[in-house]
Parts: C-alpha cells; sequence; structure tokens
C-alpha cells in the first residue's frame, strides 16, 4: 500500500514537472525547452532587454549587456560584456537558466562556449514590427509572465494598426536613410526601419539592394534623388552625419529641408519604442508632401 501511494506520487510529481516544461522555437527555427519557466535571464542585446521588460519578465532579468538603458530598471542591473564582447566568467557565475541573445549581434564563439556549457540559448531576431509583439509573447512564455506579455503585445499591436490606418493611402515618398556616413551605408528593404519607412508611405530607394545594411556611394544617392532624407542620432542633422548632402543643394530634399534626424533608441531597437520613431518620421514624410511644389 505504501509503496503504491509512493509510486502514485512519483508519477504525479513526473507529470506535473511535464505540464510545466516549455518548448519555444526560436527565430533561428530551433526548439528551446525549459523545465520550467526561467528565473535567471541574461539578455545580450538592449533590445531583448527592452522586451523582456515589456513581458513583465524584468525581475527575471540578472544580466545584461552595455547600452541596456530602458527602461530605468535596466540601467541598474549588472553588466555582462557588449554585443562585441562577453564576459563569460561573469555570464558564468550569474547562474542562468536562460541566455536570449541577438541572432547577428554577439560574438559567436563565445556563444559556442555557453552552448557547449550546455546554457539553453534562445536566438531572438524580428525583422518586421510584427514580430515585435510576437517576440514580446514568447518571452512571456519564457518567464510565466504571459498575462503581462499579451496585454502589452496586444497594446502594441493596437497602436500599430492606428498607425497604419492613419497612413494608408497617402502619396509615396522617396526616402534614403543613412546608417553611416564613412563609408556610407543605408538599409536595404527587409530592415526593419525600411518596414518603418512603410508604414508611413515611404519608399526606400535603396530597398532592392541585396545586403541588410549595403555600401552606397554619393552619385548613387544623387541619382536616386530622394524627397527625404533621413538618420539615427541624438543630435543635429550634421551631427549625423547628413552634412555631405548640404553640399547639393539641387536634391530635393535639401532645397525643401526635408532632412529628419531620429534618436537612435526610438528607431534602431527591435522593441515597442520603435512606433514612437515611426510617428516622427510618419511626420516628417507628412511635411514632404506638403513642401511638394503645387502641381501644373
Amino acid at each position: 500500500m505504501r509503496r503504491g501511494r509512493t509510486l502514485f506520487a512519483c508519477v504525479l510529481a513526473a507529470l506535473m514537472s511535464a505540464a510545466h516544461a516549455l518548448q519555444v522555437v526560436d527565430d533561428r527555427g530551433a526548439r528551446i525547452e525549459l523545465p520550467g519557466p526561467a528565473q535567471r535571464i541574461i539578455s545580450l542585446a538592449p533590445h531583448i532587454t527592452e522586451l523582456l521588460f515589456a513581458a513583465g519578465a524584468g525581475e527575471r532579468i540578472v544580466g545584461v549587456v552595455e547600452y541596456s538603458n530602458y527602461p530605468e530598471a535596466a540601467k541598474r542591473l549588472p553588466r555582462v560584456g557588449d554585443t562585441r564582447s562577453l564576459d563569460l566568467e561573469r555570464i558564468i557565475a550569474l547562474r542562468p537558466d536562460l541566455v536570449i541573445v541577438w541572432l547577428k549581434g554577439s560574438p559567436q564563439a563565445q556563444l559556442d562556449v555557453l552552448t557547449a556549457l550546455r546554457l539553453p540559448i534562445y536566438y531572438n531576431e524580428p525583422r518586421a514590427l510584427d514580430e515585435i509583439a510576437l517576440t514580446i509573447e514568447r518571452f512571456g512564455e519564457l518567464a510565466g509572465s504571459g498575462g503581462d506579455a499579451r496585454r502589452a503585445a496586444d497594446e502594441f499591436r493596437a497602436r500599430l494598426a492606428a498607425l497604419r490606418q492613419r497612413y494608408r493611402g497617402r502619396d509615396e515618398v522617396t526616402v534614403f536613410h543613412q546608417i553611416w556616413e564613412q563609408p556610407l551605408m543605408t538599409v536595404n528593404g527587409e530592415h526593419l526601419i525600411s518596414h518603418v519607412l512603410q508604414l508611413c508611405g515611404g519608399r526606400n530607394v535603396f530597398a532592392r539592394l541585396r545586403p541588410l545594411v549595403p555600401h552606397v556611394v554619393a552619385e548613387a544617392v544623387l541619382e536616386a534623388d530622394p524627397e527625404v532624407i533621413g538618420a539615427a542620432d541624438r543630435g543635429s542633422a550634421r551631427d549625423a552625419g547628413l552634412g555631405l548632402w548640404y553640399g547639393w543643394p539641387q536634391l530635393r530634399a535639401i532645397a525643401r529641408n526635408n532632412v529628419y534626424v531620429v534618436d537612435p533608441d526610438l528607431i534602431s531597437q527591435h522593441a515597442p519604442r520603435i512606433l514612437d520613431g515611426a510617428e516622427l518620421i510618419c511626420e516628417s514624410l507628412d511635411a514632404a508632401r506638403r513642401r511638394r511644389p503645387p502641381r501644373q
């Protein structure tokens, strides 16, 4: 009788453990298995930190990389390196039960070390705006904060839908978004910034280039003659490296003063605040529409 009760208890415990086990597919298509919601999470990209907080999992983060500055609580978390070099000893000392990394933003050789130590690694790479909401939900599932995550994801989707509705049908505006001045770099049509431009009724003049962040030459920009030129920076247009273009006053963007600069935290992070950046860019594109000369 006693053995029967013991066996029953063991079976019940096994079933309860299986019921709490998690299986999630990451953005590589790999299946991640955890015995239960992660309790000690390390984030290896600033946007991942922001997404985890949005998903209600901020209290479970035990380590982040440099430039994880949002929300305010993220600034107080232990640092474990940056996107170029990780402090492996500190990561191991923090005893994480889940490490979330940016698919193309972390040193793979060091990640291979963590993999060899059998630390569960979830690779994240949201490309489209809709995928940000989906990522919030997945992070909530991983951390056991599904209710908070669903609410945050629904709020993001509602705000995104409102922006789409507001700018649907607007006249197209051609845009050159500059990532770097020397060498001159931009984004292609698959980049998240291009999705923001499309949301606002903009067309990336270099959308068809193959690399995600391609190199271009000034002559190609002059030939495209975009109506708007923009960049991400916390300073002025010249601080952002856009001073080059004022040497060609014949460019439509310069002639009509259609130049925008957006805080990089609001446009370069794959996180909810990208809609704040989108609103600013949409307003800039609307201003460009108003500055068009009257049709003859």
